[in-house]
């Protein structure tokens, strides 16, 4: 494989953040006298951008407000949390992540959360240097499973789809890889299991499978 540069979703595949983001719009919700269940959110906002869950929420629960008053209450809910911590890295993340930049791969993120909740990652657990570049959702005008993000992050990097790897936990990230050319290895989590990956290169139960997948076909 003429793999150059590995890029990582952040929500559910570098981070364990999908507990917190489901707390944060449950209590969001609950303000417009809705009781959103963790089925629901894993069945339809597990993994998606927060304005797209927005939208659907205002529709589906018949909210009367617009879908931008969702966004910023859950985007102030989220920049209070951050302030006070971070995401946990998710098993694995750290070690396949340093795994990757020792054999000498250009590593990057490519996420529909914002640069604040990436900043937070990567200087919280010391990952900043190892990322040649971030594309978060404010760098672009459509998120995932639009294919922007990556292919932003390949012109920043100067490199072809053929030249890359997306690793994902979620349908709409798989797409949005998928739809820039991308080959694309997934690892669904508790949120994202039911998912459907058929457009996946290959589909593991832990990031450290990934590690050893990848560095079989660079060696």
């Amino acid at each position: 494989m003429s793999i150059k540069a590995i890029l990582f979703d952040h929500d559910g595949t570098l981070v364990d953040s999908e507990p917190e983001h489901f707390r944060i719009w449950r209590k969001v919700l609950s303000g417009y006298g809705v009781d959103l269940s963790e089925q629901q959110y894993r069945d339809h906002y597990a993994g998606v951008p927060s304005r797209a869950n927005a939208v659907d929420m205002v529709s589906r629960f018949s909210i009367e407000a617009e879908p931008d008053s969702l966004v910023r209450e859950k985007v102030l809910a989220m920049s209070d949390f951050i302030s006070r911590t971070s995401f946990p890295l998710m098993p694995g993340a750290r070690e396949t992540v340093r795994r990757f930049h020792a054999l000498g791969l250009q590593l990057a993120i490519v996420t529909g959360s914002g640069q604040e909740v990436v900043t937070a990652t990567t200087r919280t657990h010391s990952l900043l240097s190892l990322f040649a570049t971030v594309v978060s959702g404010d760098d672009v005008q459509r998120n995932k499973p639009h294919p922007e993000g990556y292919l932003l992050a390949m012109q920043r990097l100067g490199l072809s789809a053929k030249e890359c790897l997306a690793v994902e936990d979620t349908e709409a990230g798989l797409n949005a890889a998928a739809e820039a050319g991308i080959d694309c290895l997934v690892v669904p989590n508790d949120m994202s299991m039911h998912h459907d990956f058929s457009r996946a290169r290959e589909k593991f139960a832990r990031m450290d499978e990934v590690g050893e997948w990848v560095e079989r076909r660079l060696l």
